[in-house]
């Protein structure tokens, strides 16, 4: 029988101690636990091989346990700290087995049952290592053919015909369905330029020359067979120093992808432009027997005929106001129709754009005191002479004055300055108002387009900034839009309308 000693049995302790602590730590499922668990490996083997007599005893084996525990992992960066953490055993076990008197390696017996003991656990591990690492490499060559068999799949499918070709002309590899007058043309391993029709093929010749030397070349040639105008065409493209990569089309196609399109746009900005005729004539039409009703509006107001029954008595400022509302609605329609139908003329001339500001803010103030909104208005008492459309500019102002009293509730603040900045007019709309969110910001500024709840939306077209980025564009301008939610916005336009010295001397 084989006598275990006291040193025997604290060695194989000491190597059970690690395996107990990666148990523990598994169940745990602690992160990050792998490089304690390879510690405690390496510390566990450096004591059982030199309580059994040090690196050439019995259990000095059990110095690699770091290295077969890492291999387990199937992690390589923790394949790389069970080699660190080994090596360092061994090289500890070397310098105490130099500095210190070790215990004796055990006898005979002994020795050989732990030796052998060693060597199994340390094989098993390793051994399962290897097998882990088999399966691991058939699980990702299995992915890559997949992955390179999809893709394969999809260069197959895709319409025209993609070419790998050596420097030396040759072709090495031909993806896609291609043109249907190259089937059966195309041979791997042979001259590219048997894919065109004989005349042609020393052009394609020097198209490979030419995109080897320079990187790239382009051809248009005949297929085999083929006569009158070329229509395949070849691009080719230098991917490496042993290759090019190329792509061949079917001139024909491409040119009936293109027709199609244009034809497409073409009927959109037909449509379009049918569409904005249309709300041209409608809105001229509607105005004119809309202004009959405000006039005889008008007449009942000031009671030109006698006076009307108490009754009777509000119905005209109604009336009045309606139209008004709807007069102001049809002539944004208008004016935007004009604009989208190329229709609308800017009449320019020189005035001073405080006089038109102050004109508006003097127009909208009432609407304010109504909304309970202060409106104020930063304008400087010296003129700013420009050359530009009043009318469009008193629009700009208008709505944009009108869109920032939508939006700022009771006892909100809007701010109106107008300033020259070089050769730009720039005017500034600021609120306090609800602000607009970062989704709507992107929104703002097309036609018919509108933010906020129903009933702030109910209230116009949602062509009031639309009208002004048009009416800017219209002068070479832009405008801008700045806005937090529950702080207010700023627009700003900018409008390069300042009047210069030679018009001055003009």
């Amino acid at each position: 029988p084989i006598l275990m000693t006291g040193g025997a049995l604290a060695a194989i302790g000491m190597a059970a101690v690690p395996a107990a602590l990666g148990l523990w730590l598994s169940r745990l499922k602690i992160a990050e636990a792998e490089p304690v668990i390879l510690i405690g490996w390496g510390l566990g083997g450096l004591g059982a091989a030199l309580l059994t007599g040090g690196l050439s005893g019995p259990l000095g084996v059990w110095l690699l346990a770091p290295l077969a525990a890492a291999s387990a992992m199937n992690q390589p960066r923790r394949l790389a700290l069970g080699v660190v953490i080994a090596l360092a055993a061994v090289a500890a076990a070397i310098l105490l087995g130099l500095s210190f008197r070790l215990p004796p390696p055990p006898v005979a017996g002994l020795a050989a049952a732990l030796g052998g003991l060693g060597l199994i656990t340390t094989g098993l591990g390793l051994g399962t290592a290897l097998v882990l690492l088999q399966r691991r490499v058939g699980l990702d060559s299995r992915r890559s053919l997949m992955s390179e068999q999809g893709l394969r799949d999809i260069l197959d499918q895709q319409p025209d015909l993609l070419v790998q070709v050596y420097p030396s002309g040759c072709l090495a590899g031909a993806w896609g369905r291609g043109p249907a007058v190259l089937t059966g043309k195309v041979v791997l391993q042979q001259p590219l330029a048997l894919v065109a029709a004989a005349d042609d093929r020393p052009a394609v010749e020097a198209a490979v020359d030419q995109a080897v030397r320079e990187g790239g070349a382009r051809l248009r040639f005949r297929p085999p067979g083929g006569s009158g105008e070329a229509n395949l065409e070849l691009h080719l493209h230098r991917a490496g120093p042993t290759r090019l990569i190329g792509v061949i089309q079917d001139v024909r196609i491409q040119l009936a992808r293109e027709a199609e399109l244009e034809d497409a746009r073409a009927t959109a900005e037909a449509q379009n432009l049918g569409k904005s005729r249309f709300l041209a004539n409608m809105s001229h039409e509607l105005r004119t027997p809309l202004n009959a009703i405000m006039g005889f509006a008008d007449i009942m107001q000031q009671k030109l005929f006698g006076p009307l029954p108490d009754r009777y008595a509000d119905y005209p400022n109604l009336i009045h106001e309606s139209g008004g509302h709807l007069l102001e609605l049809i002539n944004d329609v208008l004016d935007m129709s004009k604009i989208e139908a190329d229709r609308y003329e800017l009449y320019r001339e020189e005035f001073d754009a405080c006089d038109a500001v102050n004109a508006v803010l003097r127009l909208m103030r009432g609407q304010a005191d109504r909304a309970g909104v202060s409106l104020r208005g930063l304008v400087p008492r010296e003129p700013i002479e420009v050359v530009a459309d009043r009318r469009a500019l008193k629009q700009i102002v208008l709505n944009l004055i009108s869109n920032a009293l939508k939006f700022t509730p009771k006892g909100g603040i809007v701010t109106v300055t107008i300033r020259a900045d070089g050769p730009d007019l720039e005017l500034i709309v600021a609120d306090t108002g609800v602000g607009i969110s970062a989704e709507d910001l992107t929104r703002l500024g097309r036609p018919y387009e509108q933010v906020g709840d129903n009933d702030r939306r109910s209230g116009g077209t949602g062509l009031g900034l639309a009208l002004v980025k048009a009416f800017a564009g219209l002068h070479d301008g832009g405008m801008g839009i700045e806005s937090r939610v529950g702080e207010g916005t700023t627009v700003t336009v900018r409008l390069p309308v300042m009047l210069s010295e030679t018009d001055v001397q003009a």
